[in-house]
């Protein structure tokens, strides 16, 4: 990895750090008082907002549903279920009857903290009467093939779920829930994020609040804030990749290859159409490989990026780290194979982290000197 490169990663780092878990749960709760009678929580980041969670309000029965691999170190008392992502399992349906069984046993005046971040959608789930667990991994197989954006994903996947678009906390009868959220939606709509688990429907019968603690926003700020310190003057900080992903390294690209010297700071989630048995990577690895293409040969210039969860598709790495030497022989025929990920590994170019604690969709950091 060049200088230049590694400064990028540590701008990158810096935006992802600003919006983890465990911190923006805390600072929400340092807030206002923190008196819950159950904590649920679910998501990418479940585990770490669950530890400032039990940290701040106490020895409560807490719940946590969340990805393979990112409930480690919880403490003992806290029950935890593993279940798989992008494409739920029959775990994930534990998770979901197990939150709506936690929900429904609350009594009357108790209060519930809930907590809920990216992910939640596969990793949670409690088909409606007549559907079953084939169902809903179908439909998300032919969402992720087809390349629909969170939005339409979300909307699609609500009509399969008893939990999903507020109606899990629908059977909280009375009581205060307050929900506490990081977004990996654009808008930060809470009654997006995780399909709407959080949610509360309009004719709701408790008394309900709900705060978004860490957005793509906080991280693309950090990211800003650590480039003005270290002397870079900062072009852009847009939302900027919600789009097909062969379309935006058409357009990045050539906002790359015009920039003048500085940082440019992108954020937003790309969407992408897999072909038949589609090879390693994600979007975030196939974005990073096809801005390789076309910034070939431009010096002086680094590109990162990834999955602020850590994650990329159904890989464990982020993303990808290119510069202008980057592309090479045999990269297209990767890109055209969805394989970006083994082409990126073999050069040195592949972004692994391991679980962030958050997820606040992608972030992209370029830097030009």
């Amino acid at each position: 990895m060049t200088p230049l490169q590694q400064q990028a990663l540590s701008f990158w780092s810096a935006g992802v750090a600003a919006v983890d878990g465990y911190n923006a749960t805390k600072s929400a709760l340092q807030d206002t008082p923190c008196a819950p009678d159950r904590i649920l929580a679910v998501g990418k980041a479940a585990s770490a907002m669950t530890h400032a969670a039990v940290e701040m309000c106490g020895d409560v029965p807490a719940l946590v549903v969340t990805k393979d691999g990112h409930g480690d170190d919880l403490p003992e008392t806290v029950e935890l279920i593993e279940a798989s992502h992008p494409v739920p399992d029959a775990r994930s349906l534990l998770g979901g009857r197990a939150l709506r069984e936690a929900v429904m046993a609350l009594h009357e005046d108790d209060e519930l903290l809930l907590l809920v971040s990216g992910g939640a959608s596969a990793l949670a789930e409690d088909p409606v009467p007549g559907r079953t667990l084939e169902d809903v991994i179908t439909l998300n197989q032919e969402m992720l093939a087809q390349g629909l954006d969170i939005t339409a994903m979300n909307r699609k996947r609500r009509k399969l779920s008893r939990i999903k678009g507020g109606r899990l906390l629908d059977n909280r009868i009375s009581g205060k829930v307050r929900v506490l959220a990081i977004s990996d939606v654009p808008q930060d709509d809470i009654k997006v994020i995780g399909s709407g688990i959080g949610a509360a429907l309009p004719e709701r019968r408790f008394e309900y609040s709900a705060e978004i603690v860490a957005s793509n926003a906080h991280a693309r700020a950090a990211a800003g804030i650590a480039a003005n310190e270290a002397a870079y003057f900062v072009l852009a900080s847009e939302e900027a990749l919600h789009a097909d992903l062969n379309d935006l390294a058409r357009d990045i690209g050539q906002r790359l290859r015009d920039m003048p010297t500085g940082a440019m700071i992108l954020g937003g989630e790309p969407t992408v159409v897999l072909p038949d048995s589609p090879g390693r990577g994600g979007r975030n690895q196939a974005l990073a490989l096809a801005l390789g293409r076309e910034i070939e040969g431009i010096p002086n210039l680094a590109v990162v990026v990834g999955g602020t969860d850590g994650s990329d598709g159904p890989t464990g790495d982020a993303g990808g780290i290119i510069d202008g030497t980057t592309w090479g022989l045999g990269a297209q025929d990767a890109l055209d194979r969805a394989d970006s990920g083994t082409w990126l590994e073999q050069h040195g170019a592949l972004l692994t982290t391991g679980p962030t604690g958050t997820n606040v969709m992608d972030l992209l950091v370029a830097l030009k000197v």
